[in-house]
């Protein structure tokens, strides 16, 4: 994280807050040209920059957009990068097939749609500040799932640019009149956007340490699945303080003070952001008397997927629930990983009946806490204090347990004959003639 007095994430100020944040894969040189490779995305920054200057009364000076053409791999290139995330209106990612396969263009999205969400969580109302456009052609059926749920208008810019993107308008002289109007009706959209709903500035976010928001090149669709315990409002306590629950587990908000949505519907969008399928369910519809999803019992060996366990101690008020807890413990895979929220704002939580909990939570789920007390996801199972350190703890848990999921993962070789591994043999001497390296062979 940044150096911030408390610990967490510092927060951008909103004095200047640029309009958008142009975000591109950069094209690696080739040959001996010497030319920029990225000079056409620049002069599409420069034109937006332009019209967006035209279209609202930004002073002179002001900053209208950022992008990272002036930035290198000084010491201050990732905390500049991390400011302009926080503080701009909107994000544009330029689309092209190289843009899914950047790690730094996977982080910049990951950032800002974190940002994104939290401003939903604490703001109660839906809040789109991406506006995606296209530099190249892209085929819309192999987007990754972390970028599925953002709308792309295709229909307001025309069918040249649908098949063209905005380098085959910009690079066809007979286009140019048509690259004009669509790079002024982005940046009008860009000005409408950042202008109905203003999204205020987020935590700057260390960009180092930043997940991508794009699997590695050549993997399979990810999945995880999420189970919830947690009471309801009509199970929880008669002295347990009802505001985090509501008519279904899957209703939980801990963090009620900081956050107005249901816990589990914002880990199930934040996991989304990291190019998994998530599916959730509440630990109350599970049948943990049988086998386990992807356990040692079910016919055919590991199957199922990576799984969380997201739970609120106050579930084991409930004696039901509580053998049931004790029974998934005993049976939880490798690739099966805990995460407790446990607000420090809630007093309930840290007097005698929260010590209490504490006590026999570490009683009924052993073996997951002591699993998590040996990753770096230490937080995770001892109690996360806050929404913020949540949003921070949970890409690391879904990291590691997809890591536990391929570790032990059966190798299914394809089919044909058995071929042993080659092994390395020591040097072999060559089959000299009679007479030895020295002497001729026979006359």
């Amino acid at each position: 994280m940044l150096d911030t007095p408390d610990g967490e994430w510092g927060q951008a100020s909103a004095e200047g807050q640029p309009y958008f944040f142009l975000s591109y894969a950069h094209t690696p040189p080739w040959g001996s040209g010497g030319g920029d490779p990225d000079h056409w995305v620049h002069q599409l920054y420069r034109d937006l920059c332009n019209h967006i200057m035209a279209l609202t009364d930004l002073p002179a000076g002001a900053e209208v957009g950022f992008i990272d053409r002036e930035m290198g791999s000084g010491d201050g290139w990732p905390r500049k990068l991390s400011e302009n995330l926080a503080r701009c209106r909107v994000f544009v990612p330029l689309l092209s097939p190289r843009y899914f396969t950047s790690e730094m263009c996977g982080r910049e999205l990951f950032a800002f749609n974190e940002r994104l969400l939290h401003a939903k969580a604490v703001g109660g109302r839906e809040m789109s500040a991406i506006v995606p456009a296209l530099w190249t052609r892209v085929d819309f059926s192999q987007l990754p799932d972390s970028i599925r749920h953002i709308h792309l208008d295709r229909t307001t810019f025309g069918d040249r640019y649908a098949t063209n993107g905005f380098y085959g308008l910009i690079k066809l002289s007979r286009l140019r009149d048509e690259y004009e109007e669509t790079v002024l009706t982005l940046a009008q959209r860009i000005v409408q956007v950042a202008e109905e709903r203003p999204l205020p500035p987020g935590r700057l976010r260390d960009y180092e340490s930043t997940p991508s928001a794009f699997r590695p090149r050549g993997e399979e669709p990810r999945h995880i699945h999420l189970t919830v315990a947690a009471p309801t409002l009509d199970s929880v306590p008669e002295d347990r303080d009802p505001r985090p629950y509501g008519e279904d587990p899957l209703d939980w908000n801990p963090y009620h003070s900081e956050s107005t949505r249901p816990l589990p519907a914002l880990a199930e969008e934040l996991i989304r952001s990291l190019d998994y399928r998530p599916t959730v369910s509440s630990f109350d519809d599970e049948d943990t008397d049988g086998p386990l999803p992807g356990g040692p019992g079910e016919e055919g060996g590991k199957t199922g997927q990576p799984r969380i366990l997201l739970v609120d101690r106050w579930t084991l008020a409930d004696e039901e629930r509580r053998r049931r807890l004790k029974a998934f413990d005993a049976q939880a895979q490798p690739w099966v990983s805990v995460v407790v929220p446990w607000n420090r704002a809630d007093l309930q939580c840290h007097g005698d009946e929260g010590q209490r909990l504490t006590m026999d939570f570490e009683r009924t789920l052993p073996l997951l806490l002591e699993r998590g007390r040996r990753t770096d996801c230490r937080t995770a199972v001892n109690g996360v204090p806050t929404l913020k350190a949540f949003t921070d703890v949970l890409p690391a848990v879904v990291a590691h347990t997809t890591r536990q999921y391929l570790k032990h993962a059966e190798a299914h070789p394809p089919p044909g004959p058995h071929v042993p591994r080659p092994r390395l043999l020591g040097p072999i001497q060559p089959p000299y003639p009679a007479g030895g390296p020295d002497h001729g062979g026979e006359a």
